[in-house]
């Protein structure tokens, strides 16, 4: 199958049918196709996403990767084939058991990492930032590879994402959603 033509309003129904080779999300109904990322991306999911593993080991939350879909309902759909966004974060942390089933994560994750690319940027920043925000997603982490940051947003009790903090390869995050969780950077960015 081709990618989708960009003409019509696309659902979690499409999005099943889409060959697995295809890394494509949707969100408000509108495609996004991503290209393969490149070795060093996977090089820091995999060390974040360690870091997450090995502390939520024996916990009730559970972390997962890129390719699981999460589905964040409008709230208005009469099925799950009919939502209209579906994205895959690169990392995601769920401590409500009941959002997971066998297709993946409904409804917003506790924690997402998204880890940029040239083609990907504008979409993580602006798109996702938007989108995670308004279905309320506690932390969300942006990391951009090239120049060795983590920008991490928290979301406010007004609903909002507060003023981000921003950390280098020499930081450690202490992750907002568990008590004693901290994230060292030099094993992410020790490339």
């Amino acid at each position: 199958m081709s990618l989708p033509e960009r003409k019509k309003v696309y659902t979690y129904e499409d999005y099943l049918n889409w060959p697995d080779e295809q890394r494509i999300e949707i969100i408000n109904g509108q495609v996004y196709s991503h290209t393969l990322p490149p070795r060093i991306h996977q090089e820091i999911s995999g060390a974040i996403g360690y870091q997450f593993f090995n502390y939520l080991k024996d916990k009730k939350c559970k972390v997962y990767f890129a390719r699981l879909g999460v589905r964040l309902p409008s709230g208005n759909e009469k099925s799950d084939k009919e939502i209209k966004t579906v994205v895959e974060p690169d990392i995601i942390v769920v401590c409500d058991k009941s959002k997971l089933d066998d297709q993946g994560c409904k409804g917003a994750p506790d924690l997402i990492v998204e880890i940029t690319s040239p083609s990907t940027a504008r979409i993580d920043k602006v798109e996702k930032f938007n989108l995670y925000e308004k279905h309320g997603v506690k932390e969300y982490w942006i990391v951009e590879p090239e120049v060795k940051l983590v920008t991490v947003f928290l979301l406010q009790e007004n609903g909002k994402y507060g003023r981000p903090e921003v950390y280098t390869e020499e930081d450690k995050i202490k992750v907002s959603i568990f008590e004693d969780l901290v994230i060292d950077l030099k094993d992410v960015f020790n490339y």
